[in-house]
């Protein structure tokens, strides 16, 4: 089989996911503010197939999340743009407010925000759906492959 220029998605095992997201240090938080999608870039931890992130004071996030439980998505990716390839992972779960002493003080300690300001509250989403996507080069028959070609087209959703 050669490789050709072109790419698709190849759909990427929950497990695989959350492997490449706990790789990178930040991500991109989806969620209402004043009845509106909002998206901010937070840098998060991966812990037991939760993703945990800091709130600082005054984030559109914490004055939006209400008290309970709020259901928000996640995304990353690494993306090679030289190269043409990368993946990209989006879990959807449910943010609560870390309330366990321990853990909040634990969290803490290994968030590192990008923002100035100390960390008021620790959030944890759970990972209810993980999907995710590794985009790959097409491969193709060699004129000597006796066999079709196994190219696979592109993944939609």
């Amino acid at each position: 089989m050669t490789v050709t220029d072109q790419r698709s998605l190849g759909e990427l095992s929950r497990a695989e996911a959350l492997q490449l997201l706990a790789s990178v240090p930040v991500g991109r938080l989806v969620f209402t503010h004043q009845a509106l999608p909002a998206i901010r870039p937070v840098n998060h931890l991966i812990e037991d197939d939760k993703i945990v992130i800091g709130l600082t004071a005054g984030s559109a996030f914490a004055t939006s999340f209400r008290v309970g439980e709020t259901v928000v998505a996640y995304e990353a990716d690494s993306l090679n743009l030289t190269e043409r390839s990368g993946w990209t992972v989006i879990v959807v779960g449910v943010a609560r407010l870390e309330t366990e002493p321990g853990a909040v003080l634990s969290y803490r300690a290994r968030l590192r925000s990008w923002l100035s300001g100390a960390t008021t509250d620790v959030v944890t989403i759970s990972s209810e759906i993980v999907t995710g996507y590794r985009l790959v080069p097409l491969h193709t028959a060699d004129e000597n492959d006796s066999g079709a070609a196994h190219a696979r087209g592109p993944i939609t959703r």
